[in-house]
């Protein structure tokens, strides 16, 4: 009786795993044909982000990819900030751990920032200066 259920719980973690395995692939198919019309695109666990010319195209990964995703163009940007656990960072100091966020400041004062989340430092870092060089190359 207890292997029985000892196999049974394995059995379940096994199919567990399998269903999340899926459920993974099944977001990357997705963004990987979402991300053919972009110049440059990243997917990570936490956003996914497009960039096509100067318009930048971004939200949340899923199996499925809505159309409507939220987009802004870099013309429109007065700051693009590199936040780890939401203070300002330098980025020739870059901390070692903590929680990136690329927060963009918008012209018009009554357009809320926006805010994409990485799951790497150092990736942020390397979005947000070509973010920054794209932005200034009008």
């Amino acid at each position: 009786m207890v292997r029985g259920l000892f196999w049974l719980s394995l059995l379940l973690v096994f199919f567990l795993l399998a269903w999340g395995g899926w459920n993974e692939y099944q977001k990357l198919e997705a963004y990987r044909v979402w991300a053919e019309d972009f110049d440059q695109a990243k997917y990570d666990i936490y956003a996914i982000i497009g960039v096509k010319d100067k318009e930048i195209t971004w939200g949340k990964p899923g199996r499925s990819i809505p159309d409507t995703l939220p987009k802004f163009l870099l013309n429109d940007v007065n700051k693009i900030e590199l936040l780890v656990n939401d203070k300002s960072v330098d980025l020739a100091n870059l901390p070692k751990k903590g929680k990136p966020v690329i927060q963009f400041s918008f012209i018009e004062e009554n357009k809320s920032v926006v805010k994409i989340p990485f799951t790497e430092i150092d990736l942020a870092a390397k979005w947000l200066t070509y973010l920054d060089n794209l932005r200034k190359n009008s």
